[in-house]
């Protein structure tokens, strides 16, 4: 909670000037990632693009099962992106 959401950070964190404005979140293991992307990115309303994948010597990215095509054009865009280098 102190990751997104100032109030509580000010209090667990006080000074600090990233607290309460995480842009990325990291997750212990792939369900909980999925399950908490697709849960906030369905209720929100928001753009969730990945999982992106990085490291390899050329780009390769994965999309769910129910990618809906606005999601498959967005993982599109972003491996197209990073075949450009």
């Amino acid at each position: 909670d102190a990751a997104v959401d100032e109030r509580v950070a000010r209090t667990k964190l006080p000074g600090s000037h990233v607290a309460g404005r995480a842009t990325v979140l990291i997750f212990p293991d792939l369900n909980t990632g999925n399950n908490t992307y697709k849960a906030v990115q369905r209720e929100t309303g928001s753009i969730a693009v990945g999982p992106i994948l990085q490291g390899l010597n050329k780009p390769v990215n994965d999309l769910s099962r129910g990618a809906l095509v606005e999601d498959i054009i967005n993982t599109v865009a972003i491996t197209a992106i990073q075949a450009q280098g």
